[in-house]
């Protein structure tokens, strides 16, 4: 019944998650109690994601470093710095949104990568790799690629982002992936199923809580939210278009490729929006929440595209 449940829940993601916005903005009175739920939510999904990778693909991804050294280029260079020069562009002064789209690319890449890599039959130990590395680095990278663009500029907390980093995913992180180490057989599979559905709806949770945080300004549908919008989806194609660019630029495999572009285009974006809303003004958080908007919606269109231009160049 979970394992149903699940698959349901995949089909609609891209639905599932506007929703559970929009249904945090309406309640928002009600619900911005609770946002003190957030941190312990995302770490039970961070927990749930890490249970299928283990310590063996970090050593698989050093054999065989370029593909992940350019992935985390991507990442933690090229996307925040693309993103800072966009905002000053287009938000010049406006230091809570430029913040915003910066800290948005900033974040670690997404755990549910994988499922599209899988999907779309790409490198998955790449893309296990890639989610390992950057997730046990997320508390050394995200303050200082802030720190280092925005920092001079708004006021933060850098050593409480750290400790939110570390609590929220380098811990669950590491206990699943020594239970997947440590556990034989379809004991650690089996326990992963169970807990997929619950993450997912847990993703929903977190979303909705922090729409009902920053409801005042979603609520508030101006010329500045749109062009937010617009910004973010731009930015967020960007990192696919890029990662798969820099794919095939070095002439690796439709498999690297393919894990290329989805680690490098996806990202971490409920962690995005918990350090949003925990360690910044409420503001800097509406770029972060937009791009929740778009993530799986644009995965799905990325993933096609890609799959018919192999299949294409193979007939």
């Amino acid at each position: 019944m979970l394992n149903r449940i699940n698959k349901k829940l995949e089909k609609i993601m891209s639905l599932f998650i506007p929703i559970s916005l929009v249904i945090g903005v309406i309640f928002s009175a009600t619900l911005h109690d609770f946002s003190g739920l957030i941190p312990w939510i995302f770490a039970f999904m961070t927990f749930a994601g890490s249970l299928n990778s283990n310590f063996a693909s970090m050593k698989q991804a050093m054999l065989s470093p370029l593909p992940l050294v350019l992935t985390i280029f991507v990442l933690h260079v090229f996307m925040p710095l693309l993103a800072l020069g966009i905002g000053h562009v287009v938000f010049s002064g406006d230091m809570f949104t430029i913040t915003g789209l910066v800290l948005s690319m900033a974040i670690p890449t997404g755990i549910s990568s994988v499922v599209w890599v899988a999907i779309y039959k790409g490198n998955i130990a790449l893309s296990l790799s890639v989610i390992l590395i950057d997730t046990l680095l997320s508390p050394l990278i995200v303050p200082l690629t802030m720190s280092l663009l925005v920092g001079g500029n708004i006021e933060m907390d850098v050593i409480s982002m750290t400790q939110g980093l570390i609590l929220m995913i380098v811990i669950p992180s590491i206990v699943g992936m020594m239970l997947n180490q440590l556990t034989t057989g379809d004991k650690v599979k089996r326990l992963s199923d169970s807990l997929s559905p619950f993450s997912k709806i847990g993703m929903g949770f977190v979303v909705m809580l922090n729409g009902a945080v920053v409801a005042p300004y979603l609520l508030d549908v101006s010329g500045k939210l749109i062009a937010i919008a617009v910004v973010v989806f731009f930015i967020a194609c960007s990192g696919y278009l890029i990662s798969f660019f820099a794919g095939k630029l070095f002439k690796q495999d439709k498999e690297t490729v393919i894990a290329l572009m989805f680690n490098g285009g996806m990202r971490n974006i409920s962690a995005g929006a918990v350090l949003a809303i925990s360690y910044f003004p409420a503001a800097v958080a509406v770029p972060v929440i937009m791009g929740m908007l778009f993530q799986q919606t644009l995965a799905s269109v990325f993933g096609l595209v890609t799959d018919r231009y192999f299949k294409r160049i193979v007939t």
